[in-house]
C-alpha cells in the first residue's frame, strides 16, 4: 500500500504537468492535525481545473494513479449551472482518493471548509488560507423550536416500533427505530456533548467520534440501542434507548434552559409497555 507521501506526491506531480490544473486543495480528515489518520483515511483533494467536465469525458488519466477496486462519479450541481464532478475510488493497493473537478470559477466554494490546506496555487488565484480548522464541523447549539421537534419526534415514533412489533412487521420496525428514532437520538447525543464542550467540538459524521466523549456508563448505554432482528432484543434496545434519550435530554435541556417534555416521555413510555404485553388476538389496547 502505498504511504501518504507517495500518493500525495502523484497528486501534486500529475497537478503540476497538467496545464489544466491550475490549484490544488486538500480538505478532509488529512488536513485535520486531530484526526489520527489510519490505513482507511481517505484523500480528499480538489483540483481546481478550466475545464471540469474535460475530466468526465476523458478518463484516461484515472489510471496514472492506479488501477481501480472500484470507483463512484457524481455530478455536483454548483451555483449558476455550473457543474463540479468527482471521482470516488479505490485502488488496488487500497488507497481511496476522492477527487473533486471544481472549475476555478468556483473558487469561493472552495473557501466554505474550514479543514483545507493549499497544496499548489499556479496563478495565485486563491486567498490566504486560515489554518486548517474543525470549525465548520462543530455540532450548533439547537434552537428551542429544533430541540422540542426531535424530543417530540422521538417518542412519537416509538409508538411505530411498538405497533409494528405487534403486527410483525420486521422490516417496517427495524426502519424507525434504527434510522428514523435513532437519527433523533444522534441529535441528541451530540448536543449533549456539544454542551459539555462549549459548543466547540466535532462528534464526527454519524456520531463516529462519540466513544471518544461520551462517559463510559453513557457510552455502554449507547452501545445497547443498538439491537438483532428478534422482536426481544427490539424492546430491549427500544427500551434502552428511552432511557437513555430521557437522561440525555434532561440534562441538555436543563444546560440549555430549555424544557425536557418529560409528561410526553412517561406517557409514551407507558404506552410501549402495554402494547408490549398485548397478546396478538387482542381487540383493545387498553
Amino acid at each position: 500500500m502505498r504511504n501518504e507521501d507517495v500518493v500525495m506526491g502523484q497528486i501534486l506531480t500529475y497537478a503540476e504537468n497538467n496545464d489544466m490544473v491550475r490549484a490544488v486543495i486538500l480538505n478532509g480528515s488529512r488536513a485535520n492535525s486531530n484526526i489520527r489518520n489510519d490505513i482507511f483515511s481517505d484523500y480528499d483533494v480538489v483540483f481546481l481545473v478550466k475545464d471540469p467536465k474535460y475530466f468526465v469525458d476523458h478518463q484516461e488519466w484515472i489510471q496514472y494513479f492506479g488501477e481501480t477496486i472500484i470507483m463512484q462519479q457524481n455530478d455536483i450541481d454548483e451555483d449558476n449551472g455550473v457543474e463540479s464532478y468527482i471521482f470516488l475510488m479505490i485502488f488496488e493497493d487500497g488507497v481511496r482518493i476522492d477527487l473533486l473537478f471544481r472549475s476555478i470559477e468556483k473558487i469561493d466554494k472552495c473557501m466554505e471548509d474550514s479543514l483545507k490546506v493549499k497544496l499548489l496555487d499556479k496563478d495565485n488565484i486563491l486567498p490566504e488560507f486560515e489554518p486548517a480548522n474543525e470549525e465548520k464541523y462543530y455540532t450548533q447549539i439547537p434552537t428551542k423550536q429544533k430541540f422540542d421537534k426531535a424530543c417530540n419526534n422521538f417518542w412519537w415514533c416509538s409508538t411505530y416500533v411498538a405497533k409494528s412489533i405487534w403486527r410483525d412487521e420486521l422490516s417496517y420496525a427495524k426502519y424507525i427505530y434504527d434510522v428514523v428514532m435513532k437519527d433523533h437520538m444522534l441529535d441528541l447525543i451530540s448536543w449533549y456533548i456539544g454542551s459539555k464542550n462549549n459548543w466547540k467540538v466535532n462528534t464526527g459524521s454519524l456520531g463516529k467520534y462519540y466513544k471518544k466523549y461520551l462517559p463510559i456508563e453513557l457510552w455502554h448505554s449507547f452501545e445497547k440501542t443498538y439491537s438483532g432482528s428478534s422482536y426481544e432484543e427490539i424492546w430491549e434496545s427500544l427500551f434502552e434507548a428511552g432511557k437513555l434519550f430521557r437522561k440525555l435530554g434532561l440534562d441538555t435541556a436543563e444546560h440549555l434552559g430549555y424544557e425536557y417534555p418529560i409528561e410526553d416521555d412517561e406517557k409514551a413510555t407507558e404506552y410501549l409497555k402495554k402494547v408490549k404485553d398485548l397478546p396478538k388476538d387482542a381487540m383493545t389496547i387498553v
